[in-house]
């Protein structure tokens, strides 16, 4: 959500980071493969010529440590966006969260705001869904 808003270089370091979200756990199922798939598509054309990197994801959450809280704000709302995605709760990915949150110095006040703006998103979509298939 709003990914298209990230400079560029932020939205390659944003791919690596969720990557390393998605395989906290080991190899990625199809469902993360579609995942990814789906946030690549919504940040544009400019993310085509994407490669990942091979850094530690300790090295692209201190990426995203200097830049401005919306950046991190934004960034965290779509990695807990995407870890909800596949409907399994994943130890691996909460705690990565969790890591990730303390490190953008994100206030439980501000992640559960956020993970609000996360369910809404969800429940618009389900709703379209149900309204066009009635």
């Amino acid at each position: 959500m709003l990914l298209s808003l990230l400079q560029k270089e932020d939205k390659y370091y944003f791919l690596d980071l969720l990557r390393q979200l998605l395989l906290v756990d080991g190899e990625s199922s199809e469902i993360e493969k579609q995942i990814f798939k789906k946030f690549k598509f919504e940040m544009g054309e400019d993310i085509l010529k994407h490669r990942s990197n091979n850094l530690k994801t300790s090295q692209l959450i201190q990426y995203f440590e200097d830049k401005p809280q919306s950046v991190k704000n934004l960034v965290f709302m779509n990695l807990v966006s995407a870890s909800l995605r596949d409907e399994w709760y994943n130890v691996e990915q909460h705690s990565l969260l969790e890591e990730i949150q303390n490190a953008f110095n994100i206030s439980d006040k501000k992640k559960v705001e956020l993970v609000k703006i996360v369910y809404a998103e969800r429940d618009l979509r389900e709703k379209a869904k149900r309204t066009i298939n009635e």
